[in-house]
């Protein structure tokens, strides 16, 4: 029984080493780059649908429209260019981040405004603007910062 497991240890422990060895040469963050222009392009499709049902009701509710697009076009440029990866990545990344970081605390204040406010969590939390919506938002952006952030290929 133990012979049979080692095989699966070593492939998997090789994996890890095989992901090590791309972040280390750089690999990793031309990928990271292009997973935060993807995962950009769903949560802004979200977050208009969301907001849209919403009637658009605050007018920070436009604010993470307005975010996606450059985020997208800085993900998939960062993905491409060093320089898009060094300068436009981290710019509209960190502005993705505090944009989320913003929306907790309107999400958080639309609970609190509900009838009962906080004291009545159990019904305002789930019927109220989702509490957890914006910190995907804010990981979608720590992606591209962290992107941002890596040993690009090539680089020395």
């Amino acid at each position: 029984m133990g012979l049979l497991r080692r095989p699966l240890l070593r492939r998997s422990r090789a994996d890890v080493l095989d992901v090590a060895t791309d972040i280390a040469h750089g690999r990793f963050a031309r990928s990271m780059s292009a997973l935060t222009a993807v995962s950009a392009v769903v949560t802004g499709a979200e977050v208009y649908l969301e907001h849209y049902k919403g009637s658009f009701g605050n007018k920070w509710m436009w604010s993470p429209v307005v975010l996606t697009p450059p985020l997208v076009a800085s993900g998939i440029g960062g993905a491409f260019s060093r320089r898009w990866a060094h300068t436009a990545l981290p710019v509209t990344a960190g502005l993705y981040v505090a944009n989320g970081l913003l929306g907790e605390y309107f999400h958080a204040r639309g609970v609190a405004r509900k009838p009962g406010g906080w004291k009545l969590w159990s019904y305002n939390l789930p019927m109220g603007p989702p509490i957890s919506a914006p910190g995907l938002m804010s990981m979608v952006g720590g992606m591209g910062l962290l992107a941002s952030l890596l040993r690009r290929e090539g680089h020395e």
